[in-house]
């Protein structure tokens, strides 16, 4: 064979081996894509059919094997399901974890709407008892809306540790200065990079507790339950350390199943709050009210994640599937979706698990939208390998096929 026959059959060797490679990468990109909208996911239930979602959670919650754990689905704010583990109803008190921030941003839109606060202020404008610690950024463009939305710049990561019921709970000033993280780490409430970018600070919450403090001259949980518990008509909800004495409270376990005390938190607002699922059902008809806890804040990738207080699981009409996730050491677990468009809702809280409720109420979200729960992305992502292994094979087969049937027609 002559050189420049040779120099010929690399070349198209190389225009079919690039042809291939582009039409690989793109069907990657496509398999990924479809993962992020559920293509490749199917719902736990047909849609619509509550009872056999329902289903389908009982089963989980057997399987999962919770010590304590209560779960609430509603149509049109009306509890039309429920399931609770032995000895626990809707009015069992869990701890609530992160859960708690959804009231302290309802807290904070009070303020809002009082004309107390502004969500663009500066919050230096706000605090006498303490301030954040000067950096190289500029403290003024942290903001109450930033601060909901964990884009303020904070890079704590605060994860608060537990305090055992016979330690003493310090100050706010004291755990703004020296936060007990969990994990036994150590770190800072300032600012670590600039403003805009998410980033999520409970150290944000604990300034946020401070301000409504400041503002309202009440103890925090004293504004919450005049403000959130009593107009949203929750009857059990507390931020106090429920004790021996109070009845019908969950227990506490660790994933191993070890019985361990409840635990007391140094802040209210991003972790404290002691709830039930009733409460949080009416938690939900209240919440749906306030717009701008699901206005989009905070975006990864241009796709909304968080709002003013509010994690936005999944768009739905011109709106988003919102509510908040709590998860703490050693294994509690809690969850409030809300659809405000139908009303719908899913309420679950346990002890003795450490993701139970997440997990449930990522595929209520999907049974509900048919789009992936943000807090479920890996899972969707995950649900493409499939389809890329599939789609590739068959590119890589189809273009070898018509490569060889090419070079044969070839004199």
């Amino acid at each position: 064979m002559s050189t420049s026959l040779k120099i010929v059959g690399v070349k198209s060797l190389l225009k079919w081996t690039l042809g291939a490679a582009l039409l690989l990468f793109a069907w990657v990109g496509l398999a990924l894509f479809g993962g992020l909208r559920g293509w490749w996911l199917t719902p736990v239930a047909p849609t619509d059919d509550v009872t056999a979602f329902h289903a389908w959670a009982r089963a989980e919650i057997e399987r999962g094997d919770p010590v304590a754990g209560a779960l609430l689905l509603l149509e049109s704010g009306d509890g039309v399901a429920r399931t609770f583990t032995e000895g626990h109803n809707e009015n069992t008190l869990f701890p609530a974890a992160s859960l708690s921030k959804l009231l302290a941003a309802l807290a904070v839109h009070s303020l809002v709407a009082d004309g107390r606060a502004d969500l663009d202020e500066p919050v230096s404008t706000y605090l006498t008892r303490w301030q954040l610690p000067e950096t190289e950024f500029d403290e003024k463009v942290v903001t109450l809306r930033r601060l909901l939305s964990h884009t303020s710049g904070l890079t704590d990561g605060l994860g608060f540790g537990d305090y055992k019921p016979k330690e003493s709970v310090p100050t706010l000033e004291a755990s703004l200065n020296e936060p007990r993280a969990s994990g036994g780490r150590t770190p800072v409430i300032a600012q670590g990079q600039a403003p805009g970018k998410f980033l999520y600070s409970g150290g944000g919450y604990l300034v946020i507790e401070l301000v409504v403090e400041e503002l309202s001259g009440l103890r925090f949980a004293e504004y919450v339950e005049q403000t959130v518990f009593r107009p949203a008509g929750m009857t059990r909800s507390t931020y106090e350390y429920p004790g021996n004495s109070v009845r019908n409270i969950a227990p506490i376990f660790d994933s191993n199943r070890t019985p361990l005390p409840w635990f007391r938190y140094a802040s209210n607002a991003a972790t404290g709050l002691a709830t039930t699922a009733a409460d949080l059902a009416r938690l939900a008809a209240y919440a749906r009210q306030l717009h701008a806890l699901r206005k989009p804040e905070a975006f990864e990738f241009g796709a909304p994640i968080w709002g003013a207080g509010a994690i936005l699981y999944a768009p739905i009409a011109d709106d988003f599937v919102f509510g908040h996730d709590g998860a703490n050491d050693p294994a509690i677990n809690s969850s409030i979706r809300i659809n405000p468009v139908t009303g719908d809702a899913f309420v679950m809280l346990v002890s003795g698990h450490p993701d139970l409720a997440t997990r449930i109420g990522s595929e209520w979200v999907f049974w509900q939208t048919g789009t992936p729960d943000i807090l479920a992305v890996e899972q969707a992502l995950g649900s493409a390998l499939l389809p890329i292994v599939v789609g590739g094979a068959l590119i890589l087969f189809t273009f070898i096929v018509t490569k060889t049937g090419s070079d044969r027609r070839k004199p």
